[in-house]
């Protein structure tokens, strides 16, 4: 059984409870992540969940999003879900800034995180888990930019959030 982490506004550790117990309509507050994995030409690897995803389910999203296990930092979690969800490890993984959400989909089901966005870069070809991903693709960072701004119900909204978060940044020059 995987377990959450659950927390206050201040990212305090209140508890666990069991991840597939914990999103409903009433998720409470638990640590997340959001990776953005780019690779040497400057692309973002962008997924699509899979229909059977809990929350979301269909979504376009960036690469990876998933949950700390107790005692496990981020990026150790995000190294987990990269192996887990699309068959890669990246390398200089990185917290590139904080980020707190909560948003509900269609069916109701509520994301409520306190979820750092993580930058990183690989060059392997994914081999997605097909419980975890539908789809994926390579898109140039500005053309991924450009289609959230002109499509944006096609992604997810934490991912729309948080690539513009990133752009203000400016992470990437090109």
């Amino acid at each position: 059984m995987e377990l959450v982490v659950l927390v206050d506004e201040e990212n305090n550790v209140l508890g666990t409870a069991p991840k597939d117990q914990v999103h409903s309509a009433a998720t409470p507050l638990h640590r997340g992540f959001s990776v953005f994995l780019f690779n040497q030409q400057g692309e973002l690897l962008i997924t699509q969940r899979a229909d059977s995803k809990k929350t979301f389910p269909g979504i376009w999203t960036n690469t990876v999003c998933g949950h700390p296990l107790p005692g496990e930092s981020t990026a150790e979690a995000a190294s987990r879900r990269l192996k887990v969800e699309l068959g890669i490890s990246a390398h200089d993984l990185r917290e590139a800034a904080p980020y707190r959400y909560q948003f509900a989909d269609e069916g109701g089901v509520v994301e409520n995180e306190v979820c750092p966005i993580l930058i990183g870069y690989s060059n392997d070809a994914p081999q997605p888990n097909s419980a975890e991903v539908a789809a994926w693709k390579w898109i140039p960072w500005k053309k991924f930019l450009e289609t959230v701004k002109k499509n944006p119900r096609i992604y997810s909204p934490w991912s729309r959030e948080e690539a513009e978060i990133l752009r203000k940044l400016n992470i990437l020059n090109r």
